[in-house]
């Protein structure tokens, strides 16, 4: 693995607070940055092998029903490091509202506004949350990402509101 992915980076990132099972870190990908990174359960299951093969984390203590936790390595640490300070790139943007809203012209009248309906209640509880976070941030980096979850929410909110008048 010659350059981490952002999934990989992610759980190597929750990794950094101790051992952990792959369930734990879908949960912790969820509650940590999971209002602007998803992390599927199908793909840590991919990533923890592919990351244990390339020295990253190794297998920790075995759990109750089988659930094996993961530990992150020396060069599971630098590798994450490394990470951290490459440059960046371009964000890009996965919406599967926008996906929907793009190709809403195939949906009926009702669907258009329930899907919409869906949307605002699912971003107005974001916002809800987001405006929580900042509340509760510990330090200056955790209040930009929270303040950056409600702009988001807003900005959504504010794409539903104008199809919806359409």
């Amino acid at each position: 693995m010659s350059e981490l992915n952002a999934t990989a980076a992610a759980l190597l990132g929750l990794l950094h607070d101790g051992p952990a099972t792959g369930g734990q870190l879908v949960a912790g990908a969820d509650e940590r940055f999971g209002a602007f990174f998803s992390v599927t359960r199908s793909q840590v299951y991919r990533e923890l092998p592919a990351l244990s093969k390339e020295g990253l984390v190794r297998l920790g203590k075995q759990g109750p029903r089988s659930s094996q936790q993961y530990v992150i390595t020396a060069a599971g640490k630098k590798a994450f490091k490394g990470w951290l300070t490459a440059d960046s790139g371009p964000d890009h943007l996965r919406s599967p509202l926008i996906l929907r809203l793009v190709h809403a012209a195939s949906l009926t009248a009702k669907q258009r506004a329930t899907l919409i309906d869906t949307a605002r209640a699912t971003y107005s509880q974001e916002l809800d949350e987001a405006k929580a976070a900042t509340k509760a941030a510990e330090d200056a980096y955790a209040k930009a990402v929270a303040e950056f979850g409600q702009a988001h929410a807003k900005a959504a909110l504010k794409l539903l509101d104008s199809v919806a008048q359409s």
